[in-house]
């Protein structure tokens, strides 16, 4: 019988650094821990990051308000 061996195991080195997963992972754990804002009038969820706590649909009709309120102001004066 012959005494045959393996080859050593060689590791290979990572492709992406330690220190940027670790940022990432940060990134993304600091995402989900923030719960969804809802929407002040109808309790809907809003996008993130938007200016005020409403909903699309809510925005729209704040936006469509202001213009009939806007078109009614010459005629009043």
């Amino acid at each position: 019988m012959h005494n045959m061996r393996r080859k050593p195991q060689v590791k290979p080195e990572p492709v992406i650094s330690p220190e940027i997963i670790e940022s990432a992972k940060r990134s993304v754990s600091t995402d989900r821990a923030k719960a969804p804002v809802k929407c002040s009038v109808c309790g809907s969820e809003t996008p993130a990051g938007a200016a005020e706590p409403l909903c699309w649909v809510c925005r729209r009709l704040k936006i469509s308000a202001w213009r009939d309120v806007e078109q009614q102001m010459p005629a009043q004066e």
